[in-house]
């Protein structure tokens, strides 16, 4: 069904233009191609709800459930606080490798926002300290769900999940059924991804009707910067590997070769989850540490996607002509540090997070309809990177903790297979 979906959205890639393009030259510029465009839209639009629907009760279930099965004693204590320091480091690396490229090659630059949307656009100011607060701390849980307040949702899933680890096998089968929440979200989320490509033909179809063929370069700049900033990302990935383990960093990434292509071709990291798990206790890693650190890595350590969300963000602030102070990144660079955290590993969760990010500073969600259109291409490469981040997060909390052996001999000589069925 995956490989199914991926050539539909290809294919609505290549139509969705062309039908743009053909209305563009029947209808011309006026009322009839504005209409035409309004209609195209509602879909788009219906898309973006659905998103926006799931948005609570996901982060909700797959954070909490993620902190309440943290361990207490000393030991994990001390392998976790590498662990996020880690995280932490990695994830502001490739923030700041994004927000470089994003500002380095400019791809918004040329997309002319629609007038309608840009006369609607709010000032943009830097937020306060009260404003931070006030997005930080829930006054009501229940109605930070009801507005979709992801961060003020984050944080109450985090002490949530703190509490309920304190409190051990007494709330296990409260966390037990939470978890089957998050499976029936996740599937949920599958259900809604299959029309995408409904969505990415409107999407396309529309900006191509008002605003020509010629739009599409944009997005040829959009997605080559965006994977040339990945590119960067792997290489300091490898550097640190090779700084810790030497000339077995290709070994480490002939290991994860595979779970690589199986994220890239579904657009999933979760999907190579099973496979990336087992190559990294081949490396050499212990199964107590690939464990620990891979599962939490799935909500804490999503360093392509992490990276996407603040290129995508200043991409749209791009698009409409405006302009974010370093204050502003500086800010949006810590909200992301936490509302990334509540990403789940799979395809375009990030757009949740970007259209959070969106109304916080002011920036029109319209914006957001722009960049589903090529959302797929780049989620292959994310969630690719997912896959890398992680498992080098765990070959050097494995280092560190003197838990990384010499390679299994299989390995050497185990072919890249393709996904199982």
């Amino acid at each position: 069904m995956k490989s199914r979906l991926t050539w539909f959205v290809v294919a609505a890639m290549i139509t969705g233009p062309l039908f743009g393009l053909l209305l563009h030259e029947r209808l011309g510029p006026g009322a009839a191609a504005d209409s035409a465009a309004a209609d195209l839209s509602l879909v788009t639009t219906s898309f973006l709800h659905l998103i926006k629907m799931i948005i609570a009760p996901l982060v909700f279930s797959t954070l909490t459930v993620g902190v309440a099965r943290m361990e207490g004693t000393a030991s994990i204590a001390r392998v976790g606080a590498k662990t996020l320091g880690w995280f932490i480091f990695a994830s502001l690396i490739s923030m700041t490798i994004g927000i470089f490229m994003v500002q380095l090659f400019k791809p918004g630059v040329g997309l002319p926002a629609p007038h309608s949307v840009a006369a609607a656009i709010p000032a943009s100011t830097p937020p306060t300290l009260k404003d931070m607060l006030d997005h930080i701390i829930p006054s009501s849980i229940v109605q930070a769900m009801a507005a979709n307040e992801i961060l003020q949702i984050v944080v109450f899933s985090i002490l949530f999940g703190l509490a309920a680890s304190a409190l051990g096998s007494r709330v296990a089968g409260l966390i037990e059924a939470i978890d089957q929440i998050s499976l029936v979200i996740l599937k949920l989320t599958g259900y809604i991804m299959t029309l995408a490509p409904i969505a990415v033909f409107a999407a396309l179809a529309a900006t191509v009707l008002t605003q020509g063929i010629g739009v599409l370069l944009v997005y040829a700049k959009f997605i080559g910067s965006f994977y040339l900033a990945l590119l960067a990302l792997w290489v300091f990935l490898a550097f640190a590997v090779f700084a810790s383990l030497g000339k077995r960093v290709w070994l480490l990434l002939a290991a994860i070769r595979s779970p690589v292509l199986i994220a890239f071709s579904t657009a999933s990291s979760e999907a190579a989850y099973p496979r990336t798990l087992e190559r990294l206790e081949q490396f050499g890693i212990s199964p107590r540490i690939a464990a620990f650190v891979l599962p939490l890595g799935y909500s804490f350590n999503l360093d392509g996607s992490t990276m996407y969300c603040a290129f995508a963000v200043l991409f749209i602030a791009q698009i409409f002509h405006i302009d974010m102070s370093l204050h502003q990144q500086i800010a949006m660079l810590l909200i992301l540090m936490v509302l990334s955290k509540g990403i789940a590993g799979v395809p375009r969760a990030s757009l949740m997070v970007i259209a959070s990010t969106l109304t916080y500073f002011g920036l029109p969600e319209q914006g957001l309809v722009l960049i589903v259109a090529v959302d797929h291409l780049l989620d292959m490469g994310r969630s690719a990177t997912n896959v890398v981040g992680n498992a080098v997060a765990s070959t050097l909390v494995a280092k560190w903790e003197n838990e990384l052996t010499a390679a299994r001999p299989l390995l050497l000589r185990d072919p890249v297979a393709a996904p199982s069925a």
